[in-house]
């Protein structure tokens, strides 16, 4: 069973998101989206409400499991038994970021990273700027999942 993880903040989660998972999806078996806790961030929306934005964007998905965690990703990994962590690039920026991160993954614990180039349609799609139109009573409904409502 081919098994990997999507590590993120998901605050909150945007139809980038959704679409990095379901092409995931077509290769692993399962897909553990594994919401983190970063220190160094201020978060928009509680632990358990971006847990329960997640659930309920996924809850028809056989193949979705959902966890939250804190530490390192690859610690969570290898306690999930994952092999391979999913990430999302939008840019080059994004590449630069994710690789240094990768690279350090694959050399302390062998976990291999693989790599989506979001849609051309969702390219410009961040929770950050989701985040931005909510505050400013934008129309933020485009960029997340029907049935979210926050």
């Amino acid at each position: 069973m081919k098994k990997a993880v999507f590590p993120g903040s998901f605050d909150p989660i945007t139809i980038g998101h959704l679409d990095i998972v379901e092409r995931g999806m077509k290769i692993f078996d399962e897909i553990i989206i594994a919401i983190g806790h970063n220190t160094d961030k201020k978060y928009m929306f509680s632990k358990e409400k971006r847990v329960d934005f997640v659930e309920r964007t996924f809850s028809t998905y056989d193949k979705i499991k959902i966890e939250s965690y804190e530490g390192l990703t690859v610690d969570f990994c290898k306690k999930n038994n994952t092999e391979f962590i999913i990430r999302g690039l939008r840019n080059h920026a994004d590449f630069e970021f994710e690789k240094s991160i990768a690279l350090a993954n694959r050399e302390m614990t062998g976990i291999e990273t693989i790599f989506f180039l979001t849609s051309t349609e969702n390219s410009f799609i961040s929770s950050s700027i989701v985040r931005e139109l909510i505050r400013n009573r934008g129309n933020y409904e485009l960029f997340i999942p029907k049935g979210i409502t926050l």
